[in-house]
């Protein structure tokens, strides 16, 4: 019985054993191959942000660019962000205003809430703002379109008639969210000053001329230019993932739902970890100053 009752033991140990090995082969094979799809679909993603760069350049000089397929484009992004703008301008700019107020006061510089309500709303709060507006409702525009179009096969058929889908779809896309970017980053920046200001001078008791004046003095027109340069950046990568994801949408309408939602997600997770990088390379080159 003993000699059984080990033998038992035995075989359930080594069963253990090779239940927990074959486990840990099944879950490094999950991670390895979950880290080469998504070096794959980051590679294909440089490609066609690549192609595109190349595309437009010689769709210029070549007078084949898609102007009117653009123009719609850029208009109709305009028509999906610029409400949401100013609905997400406005609190932003009270909340920057209200909270560095409350902080400001108490050390009794009051004058500042306009440098600090200024610098929040230009280096930071105006491109981020335009990238998650432009990452939720252009991103999730973008993908569907194209996805519907990859699940109809459309795409497939303009190959077949020797149309390149990049030249006729995706170059105007990029173009016109390009374009649109900056537009809706000096709308963002121009409603939430105006409505810190508004607060600072009806709730905070801070004069207009000493709001303007430290405004002028802590936000110099290099903040503007790079809110600007960032707010395109943001743009472009918002356009291209969005593209991507679209044009290799498969399995019909699940998978341009599930498109759309990884270019959603995608955009947005790249918008932060990009401005975090771009913070910390103007903070070392471009270092705060008074004007």
């Amino acid at each position: 019985m003993g000699s059984e009752s080990t033998t038992r033991v035995r075989e359930g140990t080594l069963r253990v054993r090779a239940e927990a090995a074959e486990a840990a082969r099944i879950v490094r094979a999950n991670v390895s191959g979950v880290a080469l799809t998504s070096l794959r679909t980051f590679g294909r993603t440089v490609d066609l942000a690549a192609e595109a760069l190349r595309g437009t350049v010689t769709d210029l000089l070549a007078r084949r660019f898609q102007w009117r397929e653009m123009l719609y484009q850029a208009w109709y992004l305009i028509t999906v962000t610029a409400l949401p703008a100013i609905l997400m301008a406005v609190p932003f700019g009270v909340v920057v205003s209200v909270q560095v107020g409350n902080l400001i006061h108490q050390l009794g510089a009051n004058s500042l809430i306009g440098a600090a309500g200024g610098l929040g709303v230009i280096q930071q709060g105006a491109p981020i703002a335009t990238g998650l507006l432009l990452g939720g409702a252009g991103a999730s525009a973008i993908a569907s379109d194209l996805g519907a179009r990859t699940v109809r096969e459309e795409i497939d058929a303009l190959r077949v008639m020797g149309i390149d889908p990049v030249h006729r779809l995706v170059i105007p896309r990029v173009a016109a969210m390009v374009l649109v970017a900056p537009l809706l980053n000096i709308l963002v920046i121009f409603v939430g000053v105006v409505a810190g200001y508004v607060v600072a001078i009806g709730a905070q008791n801070v004069t207009p001329g000493s709001y303007w004046a430290t405004f002028g003095a802590f936000t110099v027109l290099t903040d503007v230019w790079i809110s600007l340069a960032k707010a395109v950046l943001f743009g472009f990568v918002v356009v291209i993932v969005a593209c991507q994801r679209g044009l290799e949408a498969r399995g019909g309408p699940r998978g341009v739902a599930d498109g759309v939602n990884a270019a959603v997600v995608l955009s947005v997770a790249s918008i932060i970890v990009i401005n975090l990088v771009l913070t910390q390379v103007v903070t070392m080159f471009l270092p705060m100053r008074v004007a």
